[in-house]
């Protein structure tokens, strides 16, 4: 029975950096339980250099192997990866391209479904393309009077906006705008986050998520779970993150008939196919007052913190992580 040299790379040096961290220990107590896999945890830090956890640099080389600084070490080769990193540079697909230059394999989904996904422009594109309802938006490519004059009218059609950075993960560049004065502010302030701008109507609804994963070469779109923010808020980087949030979540939401429920698991299960999603994301709904689904965003590497809502959602589903991560890395390094 072969064993296989493989990376837990987490960190990035962006935003969520730190919450990569946190997701790192996740799967290094899954692959504890997993004897066929030899793992090396490095840290991608903000200066681009990977790090063990002892604190040396080493490199990560496009002969997929790790070398040491101390040259008396051996390199150390390289099966595959688990690029535990969210936001940049790992759900927007530029780690996943350099793995597919150098023929690494990885875990996770492919660098053109990460990008996809990532940019909230392009990611609703494709939600209509799919025929899968969404928010009603306006994007934005510069701070410009004419774009504000278009967010303003917007604002006057649909009574409030979020006003969103396209490229940004976890909430981080996003503003609720609930006054007209506001909006040019917001609209610059969005900008210094991203590049291009998405302003959404602000939907008043039940924020539902499903896991969506391959298991047993099956899609498998579990029951949502909820989450429930505290009155006049919404999911911000700190609500889902600090010890203090007030969020409430539901690993499945109560009171959602089945009507519905298996109209949120189908969307789901055409996003992750339509989009070319692999192995695992977490993709979000609303639901309003009036029963309408409307697909918010995609995340294609979930937080898997002690909060976090997907390893929760596939256990409750009646499935194993462990079990879940080990079929996938050896359906690609065995073709199982």
């Amino acid at each position: 029975m072969n064993k296989y040299n493989l990376v837990l790379l987490c960190g990035g040096g962006g935003s969520e950096h730190d919450i990569s961290l946190l997701s790192a220990k996740y799967f290094e107590s899954c692959l504890a339980s997993l004897p066929r896999f030899n793992t090396l945890w490095l840290e991608l830090t903000a200066e681009g250099q990977y790090r063990t956890r002892e604190g040396e640099i080493v490199e990560l080389t496009n002969r997929r192997e790790i070398r040491f600084a101390d040259e008396a070490k051996a390199p150390w080769p390289v099966d595959y990866v688990i690029p535990c990193i969210h936001g940049y540079p790992g759900e927007t697909g530029d780690i996943q391209s350099w793995f597919n230059l150098i023929r690494l394999p990885y875990f996770g989904c492919g660098s053109e479904a990460s990008s996809n996904c990532f940019n909230k422009i392009t990611a609703k594109m494709w939600f209509s393309a799919l025929g899968i309802p969404n928010t009603p938006y306006l994007y934005l490519d510069e701070p410009s009077d004419e774009a504000i004059a278009r967010v303003e009218a917007a604002f006057d059609e649909w009574g409030s906006v979020f006003i969103k950075a396209a490229s940004q993960g976890s909430s981080v560049g996003c503003f609720p705008a609930h006054r007209r004065e506001d909006i040019p502010g917001l609209v610059c302030k969005a900008f210094e986050y991203a590049p291009f701008v998405v302003v959404e109507k602000t939907i008043k609804a039940r924020e539902l998520e499903v896991a969506v994963y391959e298991y047993e070469g099956e899609i498998v779109a579990t029951r949502p779970g909820e989450i429930v923010c505290a009155a006049n808020t919404f999911y911000s980087f700190e609500e889902k993150y600090d010890t203090k949030s007030q969020a409430i979540t539901h690993v499945e939401a109560p009171n959602v008939d089945e009507e519905t429920v298996a109209a949120i698991r189908d969307y789901a299960v055409r996003a992750f196919k339509g989009m070319k999603l692999r192995h695992l994301s977490r993709i979000d709904f609303f639901l309003t007052p009036d029963n309408q689904i409307l697909l918010n965003e995609i995340n294609t590497f979930p937080g898997l913190t002690q909060i976090s809502m997907f390893p929760k959602m596939l256990a409750h589903h009646g499935h194993d992580f462990a079990t879940f991560l080990e079929q996938a890395i050896l359906a690609e390094l065995e073709g199982r």
